[in-house]
């Protein structure tokens, strides 16, 4: 695993620090946000019910923070960009190393003309590269994090993607397994995904506009994550088996362009953007069956961090059975 150094390290950690700063002097309260004329009425009228979700996630285990108190307009569709990279005939991402969350499988920048620089001094290695916005993202608990005007979006579905998203985050503040990604975002992805439902479901009742939107959009992503799965798996047979490089890579060009096609998709698929995928959305026939297993008791966690004491209770067995599994 490749320790960040010399003159990158402070470069990377320069930016990352100018970034926060202006994310959180940029920041206003809520109620300020919601008073404000400028801001858009469809984001107002979003805004609103933040608090709501976050009372709602805290009923259900979550850590009370002072996350999501305020709120930052951006210039920008999105909160950071992130840059994964993988070996042109191998699933296994590249990985870099802090000294407090440990290991992780991508890099975050602020501006996206110093990601794509970074993507391409990777891809002068012969990596597979992948640059990709992401609406928001957590601190940990180091930073009091505002909700960015990227996490909200167009339509009927815009409440439950801001919740699923502030319920997501609010996980990693609950539980984080330095040097796990895996485990990490997929806990908080099927957390975020579960509650988010159960939220839509009890402030505007399993016909509404909102869930109905939420649940469309639910269904078109995990028929979308099913392809990749797919994908992955084929890839992954192709890398591991006898055929000479160049029939590997003539292999993989197939798969690749298929799944494009499949996806009607834009963009082209590599490595990376599949161990990305990996990253988020593997745990998610794990945890449900533990779930189910436990009731669907969401756990109470009595604090935060790495070392979440556990009771002998269903929700706490639930708890020790995901700190334990990987998925």
């Amino acid at each position: 695993m490749p320790l960040l150094s010399g003159c990158f390290t402070l470069r990377y950690l320069a930016q990352a620090g100018a970034g926060q700063l202006s994310l959180l002097t940029s920041a206003k309260p809520l109620s300020r946000a919601l008073a404000d004329p400028k801001i858009d009425p469809h984001a107002r009228s979003v805004l609103q019910w933040v608090p709501d979700m976050k009372a709602f996630g805290e009923s259900r285990g979550l850590t009370a923070t002072e996350n999501y108190s305020r709120y930052t307009q951006l210039d920008r569709d999105a909160a950071v960009y992130v840059v994964q990279a993988c070996p042109a005939l191998e699933l296994k991402p590249k990985l870099w190393s802090f000294p407090i969350v440990g290991t992780v499988p991508y890099l975050g920048f602020f501006d996206v003309k110093a990601a794509r620089a970074y993507a391409d001094t990777l891809a002068q290695e012969g990596l597979d590269i992948d640059v990709r916005g992401a609406a928001a993202y957590s601190t940990l608990g180091w930073f009091k994090d505002p909700v960015l005007s990227s996490m909200i979006g167009e339509g009927d579905s815009a409440l439950g993607e801001l919740a699923d998203t502030v319920l997501h985050e609010s996980t990693h503040a609950t539980l984080y397994v330095k040097g796990q990604s895996a485990f990490d975002e997929s806990l908080a992805s099927f957390v975020g995904d579960k509650l988010a439902r159960d939220w839509l479901a009890l402030r505007f009742g399993e016909g509404s506009r909102q869930l109905t939107a939420y649940d469309a959009d639910q269904s078109t992503w995990r028929e979308r994550v099913q392809r990749l799965h797919r994908a992955y798996t084929a890839l992954d047979a192709v890398y591991r088996g006898a055929a000479s490089d160049g029939e590997k890579r003539t292999q993989k060009a197939a798969l690749l362009a298929a799944l494009k096609e499949d996806l009607h998709a834009r963009r082209t698929f590599n490595n990376a953007t599949l161990s990305g995928y990996r990253t988020y959305d593997t745990g998610g026939p794990a945890f449900d069956r533990l779930f189910d297993a436990c009731g669907h008791d969401f756990p109470a966690v009595p604090g935060r961090g790495q070392e979440a004491r556990v009771s002998g209770s269903p929700a706490g067995r639930f708890l020790a059975a995901r700190r334990h599994t990987r998925p």
